[in-house]
């Protein structure tokens, strides 16, 4: 009997403890949520950083495949070939 006893009064404990939990949960739902919406929507100054050395690989990759065409190109019509300003194996 006692054991019984003991046993019904940790069930309240038990119940609010889930019920206190859910209550913090819901109050600070709204902190959380204006949190994650301010993240998503500015940009960090290394994010920016990341994009931007991104975005130059890719240029500097465009480029480099843009000179290999075009020495391609002179290799085969020489008469055809002009000379790319700023670079200096053109001419040869």
């Amino acid at each position: 009997m006692r054991r019984v006893l003991v046993m019904l009064a940790a069930v309240p404990l038990v119940v609010t403890g889930g019920c206190v939990r859910t209550a913090w949960n819901v109050a600070t739902l709204p902190v959380k949520a204006v949190g994650k919406g301010a993240d998503m929507m500015t940009t960090s100054a290394k994010e920016r950083d990341e994009k931007y050395v991104r975005q130059q690989r890719k240029q500097a990759e465009r480029d480099e495949k843009a000179r290999r065409e075009r020495e391609k190109a002179c290799r085969k019509h020489p008469d055809r070939c002009e000379a790319e300003p700023g670079y200096a194996g053109a001419g040869r």
